[in-house]
């Protein structure tokens, strides 16, 4: 008996460090991104969807370099700069190497800040920064660094994208600007100013306003100056419950006309907005779902639906920063070596499971790819939001957008 206890706790102890070995070879992305708080939806959804890619896209295929697994591990930041640095050193303290975030511009560029600076005071600790959504173009101009890559289109190239739509209705001549009052929201009203005065500068811009981010509870008042001002259509940048508050109070109080959004759509929105939405709502983004670009981007919609049935892929981009990750991973044979993985990064062009390419533009770390002019409808929808049976359905499509746009980068490399 006594023989056979010490056989069972020496195979115990074997299994147990055969687990903890596992756990150290995994590449362990850190998800930082509000899960608590008027913003949890839309963290939750992007969560969902890393794990989904991850397990999917790499983890069903063997993983990277032999065998290590990606594990995505959550951090709630309560969507707030301050949470989320604190959040960045207990990841960093877990010997976490990749730190993914992207609500909030304003997180972004404390992130971006804070990882600059942890990597020039150690060199043998270094992380990467995976922006997978915050779109404030200073991070890819002045406040550019080798350590940051972004995913998405940013404000300026979905602006560019927008007003392209805008300058070819005749019918527009007066445009109502609101948003967000923090890096963000000041940059799509920049871009829009800009952009419009390119194009149509016989189109007045008849308010530009910001508003506290999260905090107003009664959108009535904003609506009535919208509606009042006999704007034809509407630009925001809002997202999550400031997207929805904002956007009913409009349509309630009477605005018929087209609003331009950037976020409008998943987490709730889609289906609280409903019919109310048909012929309103137009949304810019990557990675459209219908018609679907390709049987494998179909295929792999479906599959994360009857995983998650109650929320949707909003983000399609998350599959884009699985995959070209993996494939730098492997390029560089190192998932610790964050120069090579970097390096293997930059410049490089893969094609998505959206059926585009991407390329992660060299001089700047932007991600330049297609962009699509969506909108909200129950017509053509394979793939709906919010088991609503309303979704977005592309309209128009600007392919590699904004390819040769200019950047103030001036980008410091590592010896």
């Amino acid at each position: 008996m006594k023989k056979l206890t010490g056989i069972l706790l020496a195979t115990a102890v074997a299994m147990a460090a055969s687990g903890a070995a596992w756990a150290a070879d995994a590449v362990k992305i850190a998800f930082i991104d509000p899960l608590s708080g008027p913003f949890a939806a839309t963290g939750k959804q992007g969560l969902s969807q890393y794990k989904f890619a991850a397990d999917e896209l790499v983890n069903k295929g063997g993983g990277v370099l032999g065998g290590k697994m990606f594990e995505i591990v959550e951090f709630d930041n309560k969507i707030s700069p301050k949470e989320s640095l604190i959040q960045l050193q207990v990841a960093i303290d877990q010997g976490i190497r990749f730190i993914a975030q992207g609500n909030s511009s304003g997180v972004a560029n404390a992130l971006t800040d804070a990882i600059a600076k942890h990597n020039k005071r150690n060199p043998e600790d270094r992380v990467l920064f995976l922006n997978y959504s915050a779109v404030d173009p200073a991070l890819t101009n002045d406040k550019c660094n080798f350590w940051h890559f972004r995913f998405d289109a940013n404000a300026d190239i979905k602006m560019d994208a927008l007003t392209d739509v805008i300058a070819e209705n005749k019918d527009i001549k007066k445009v109502y600007l609101i948003g967000q009052d923090y890096s963000f929201g000041k940059a799509v009203a920049a871009a829009a100013v800009k952009f419009l005065g390119e194009k149509r500068p016989d189109i007045e811009i008849v308010g530009n306003e910001l508003h506290p981010i999260g905090k107003v509870k009664d959108f009535t008042p904003y609506a009535r100056k919208i509606v009042s001002s006999g704007a034809d259509a509407m630009i925001t940048g809002n997202w999550g419950s400031d997207m929805v508050g904002l956007g009913k109070s409009v349509i309630s109080a009477g605005f018929k006309n087209p609003i331009y959004t950037y976020y409008a759509a998943t987490d709730g929105i889609t289906k609280t907005f409903g019919a109310d939405g048909v012929g309103v709502l137009k949304l810019v983004g990557e990675g459209q779902l219908n018609p679907p670009p390709s049987d494998r981007a179909d295929a792999y919609a479906k599959a994360f639906k009857a995983k998650y049935p109650e929320t949707d892929i909003g983000q399609p981009r998350i599959a884009n920063v699985i995959e070209m990750l993996a494939k730098a991973i492997e390029a560089a044979g190192s998932d610790t070596d964050m120069v090579k993985v970097a390096s293997a990064l930059e410049g490089m062009e893969h094609d998505s499971i959206w059926g585009t390419k991407i390329k992660m533009r060299a001089s700047d770390h932007q991600a330049i790819q297609n962009v699509h002019i969506l909108a909200h409808t129950d017509q053509g929808v394979s793939h709906d939001f919010d088991n609503s049976g309303y979704g977005l359905v592309a309209e128009k499509t600007i392919e590699m957008a904004s390819a040769d746009s200019a950047t103030t980068c001036k980008m410091e490399r590592p010896n």
